[in-house]
């Protein structure tokens, strides 16, 4: 299966091999990055977006921080790593104990499942 790439409202959509890979910037990087794992909906696509909204506003405030979400689902499960790309120096333990904190927010996490249902 080959490489297939789009954008939607200037956010790069990335799919190969059955991942999905939501960037601002290609090719995607991931500097930061925390995964977890969700169930399978119908429109992944649309999760990316909302964990993307979601990081945004948590980590705005790091300098040249550009998220980027990949999903790929696995054995009936979505396998979810969210972080990006970061210029400069970031304090990595923190920025990634910030993502996890919104990976792992259970209204989030419901909203999310909502959304991309």
């Amino acid at each position: 299966m080959g490489d297939r790439k789009g954008t939607s409202r200037g956010w790069h959509i990335t799919r190969a091999e059955g991942t999905l890979t939501l960037s601002r910037r290609l090719p995607a990087r991931f500097d930061l990055g925390v995964g977890t794992i969700l169930p399978q909906v119908a429109r992944p696509e649309r999760l990316a977006h909302q964990v993307r909204q979601d990081l945004w506003r948590a980590l705005r405030d790091l300098r040249g921080f550009a998220p980027c979400v990949r999903i790929t689902p696995q054995d009936g499960q979505l396998h979810l790593l969210a972080g990006g790309e970061v210029a400069g120096a970031v304090p990595r333990a923190q920025a990634e104990a910030r993502i996890a904190a919104v990976l792992e927010d259970g209204a989030r996490r419901a909203r999310w499942l909502r959304w991309a249902a």
